[in-house]
């Protein structure tokens, strides 16, 4: 029997990948949001393509916000830019 692979939505995309392809955006308990590169850290995350193109539309559509329940800030959406490059 074959392992099952991990599937994940984008929130900027909208399109499924394989959970490892993805990045992980992370909002901790403490309300903090980072970029999860392990994708095992404790708090509330959603997917996005490794692109800043994704990161972007997911911002713009408000997915990023819609998925963590929370306001994103706008230094914190400029970091999260610059951390993928």
């Amino acid at each position: 029997m074959q392992k099952k692979i991990p599937l994940r939505k984008c929130v900027g995309c909208g399109e499924m990948k394989e959970k490892k392809e993805m990045i992980r955006v992370l909002k901790t308990p403490e309300d903090e949001i980072i970029l999860d590169t392990t994708g095992r850290a404790n708090g509330r995350g959603a997917y996005i393509c490794n692109n800043s193109e994704c990161l972007a539309k997911a911002i713009k559509n408000k997915g990023l916000e819609r998925s963590l329940k929370s306001r994103i800030p706008e230094e914190v959406s400029i970091r999260l830019q610059k951390e993928l490059g």
